[in-house]
Parts: structure tokens; sequence; C-alpha cells
């Protein structure tokens, strides 16, 4: 699931990244319910993937903060030229869509099932 992806972890944050050190030319924030990080930056960097694969030279960045309220995502990525605002809306988009959010939330455990508990089980 991780082949060829840098997780780094930091605090209490998680970036998933293809080149390190991680940047973001293009980038839009959300916030979500407690989930298992990981998996929820994985499926945000497809979705993101998806929406933005034709853009030359793109590389997506999920960042994935834990709060007191649950988690802040930042996510969009590195750009090979130049970077129009309408990246950012697209990114947004993304981020913002009822459906994907749904779908983000039911894979990656809402409630804040980590990875490990679902070893356990």
């Amino acid at each position: 699931m991780t082949s060829g992806w840098n997780i780094l972890r930091e605090g209490g944050a998680l970036t998933l990244c293809r080149q390190s050190p991680p940047r973001f030319d293009v980038a839009a924030a959300t916030d979500l319910p407690m989930a298992d990080p990981l998996r929820l930056a994985h499926q945000i960097r497809q979705d993101v993937w998806r929406a933005l694969q034709n853009v030359r030279g793109f590389s997506p960045v999920v960042r994935v903060v834990r709060s007191a309220d649950g988690l802040r995502v930042t996510a969009g990525g590195r750009v090979i030229g130049p970077v129009s605002a309408v990246l950012a809306e697209r990114v947004d988009a993304v981020l913002v869509d009822p459906k994907n959010r749904r779908r983000w939330l039911r894979h990656a455990g809402r409630g804040g099932r980590s990875s490990c508990e679902l070893q356990i089980i």
C-alpha cells in the first residue's frame, strides 16, 4: 500500500508524499472527524491525483494533523511550471465533495479506529 511513498511522521502530523522533502506549490485544506490518518491520506491522495493528473509534473502531497476536534487535512502538491489559482480550486473541490468525504471516512474507519485496532480484531 505504501510502496514508493514517503510517510513522514512528526509530532501529531503525518505527511504522505512521493518526493522528499514535501512541497506544497498548490494546496487546499479541510477539517474531518477522527479517522486513521494514513488510510485517509492515501484515499485523498488518489482523488487529488485523479483531479490533477493532467497537470505537467504534478506530484501529490497530503498532510494530516491531529487536533482536539479531529483532523486537519492539507492536500495538494508539487507542480513543475506555473501554478494557477484554478489548481487550488480543483483541489478544494475534491476536499469538499460530500461523496468523497463519506468514502474516505468509511475507508479510514470513522471514529478513530487505528490500523493496530483493526489488526487485533
